[in-house]
């Protein structure tokens, strides 16, 4: 059995690994990546298990694709299939963004201040393309598009991290009162778990919550600090993906961690990288300090943000079939989903706009950049190559 139990993490870790390495695209790519390998080739799950899984990762807090692949890892492996998952897909775009945070400050120079202008137009193109997708998606009538636009007010207006949570409560309330989700049929293979560590799971998801805020609040250093913002960030991600941006650009730059422009400048790096968008953290945690401490930073921050959606994910899912059925649940996610659509709408405009469109040419790259990912379904580190020779050509030509 111990033989059995090493090979089959050897093959889980080794799957992994290469799509870490080869998964451009963002979490939609990641999903049809993951159907592909673990569906239709090893054939690990039927097709009505991995939908199931898909909505189960696509209600939940979290970075969806990461979720999904952690739960595969599940139950192929159990726990320690899971981690062996995680760690493998997850590993190779954090390295690689932690290498770019610590050669960032050596981009001087006209060139180098020309790339990181062209990596910023690279994020506006990608925002906009990400709010363009997830409002045909998930404001397709008058009341989603009203709490949308009731979101984004609120987190300009107010601004900050409570600007987006009050952002997302009033999305989730409007939502439970005015959403009429369809009701939802019943899977013909449920997803099962085990429930062993469904209760331990959820209640170190609640301690940790309350509690490293408390713990930073009492201590001076950087290390309980950066837990509890990136551990907060990742619990109230609904939608996961780009929608991290505004409650990291919150985390983060607020604070005077990182500044304005490094933030950005990562932000577009992490499109040219395969893997979950969510290591962006780990370029934030380098950024912060340099050498070993940045190091350190960088695998608190990625573990940290991607933590509590897989603890979310082991406690609820021995009770997803009877949750999936909740026309409850369901308004108030439908609700909360329109709500960061606003948020990400928002946090378009500022920073991410105000921060890199400063003269007409810079519109018209961002434009071609937003019709390639729509019109042409480029991916997005094609477009990220593109921008960047765009921008340091004409950088050098003026």
């Amino acid at each position: 059995m111990p033989t059995m139990t090493a090979s089959r993490l050897g093959e889980l870790f080794r799957a992994f690994l290469w799509l870490g390495l080869t998964a451009f695209g963002g979490p939609v790519a990641h999903l049809g990546y993951f159907r592909e390998a673990f569906v239709v080739r090893r054939r690990w799950l039927s097709e009505v298990d991995f939908a199931d899984l898909v909505a189960l990762c696509q209600f939940l807090p979290g970075p969806a694709s990461s979720q999904v692949g952690f739960a595969i890892g599940l139950r192929r492996g159990g726990l320690r299939g899971a981690l062996v998952a995680w760690c493998a897909f997850t590993l190779p775009s954090a390295v690689a963004l932690v290498l770019f945070a610590a050669g960032a400050s050596a981009l001087g120079g006209e060139t180098g201040q020309a790339l990181i202008h062209g990596l910023k137009l690279v994020a506006v193109a990608v925002v906009a393309h990400a709010v363009w997708g997830m409002a045909r998606k998930l404001c397709p009538d008058l009341t989603r598009a009203t709490i949308a636009l009731i979101a984004g007010c609120l987190a300009l207006l107010l601004g900050g991290a409570a600007g987006q949570l009050g952002a997302i409560l009033v999305g989730a309330g409007v939502g439970l009162w005015r959403c009429r989700p369809a009701p939802m049929p019943a899977s013909v293979q449920p997803v099962t778990a085990s429930r062993r560590w469904r209760l331990p799971a959820l209640v170190v998801f609640l301690a940790l919550l309350l509690l490293l805020p408390l713990m930073a609040a009492a201590d001076s250093g950087p290390a309980l600090a950066v837990m509890a913002a990136f551990y907060r960030t990742g619990a109230l991600v609904f939608g996961g993906g780009h929608v991290v941006l505004p409650l990291l650009q919150a985390a983060v730059v607020e604070p005077g961690w990182v500044s304005q422009n490094t933030f950005i400048t990562g932000y577009g790096a992490a499109q040219a990288v395969p893997g979950p968008l969510f290591t962006f953290a780990a370029y934030l945690g380098a950024a912060m300090a340099p050498g070993v401490h940045g190091w350190l930073l960088a695998a608190l921050a990625t573990l940290m943000i991607f933590l509590p959606g897989m603890l979310l994910l082991i406690g609820v899912l021995p009770h997803w079939e009877r949750l999936r059925a909740s026309v409850r649940a369901q308004r108030l996610i439908q609700g909360a989903n329109a709500a960061v659509v606003g948020i990400l709408a928002a946090a378009l405009y500022d920073p991410i706009w105000q921060s890199a469109i400063v003269a007409p040419l810079d519109i018209a790259l961002a434009l071609v950049g937003f019709l390639l990912l729509t019109r042409w379904r480029w991916p997005a580190w094609r477009v990220v190559v593109l921008l960047v020779a765009a921008a340091v050509g004409f950088g050098l030509l003026g």
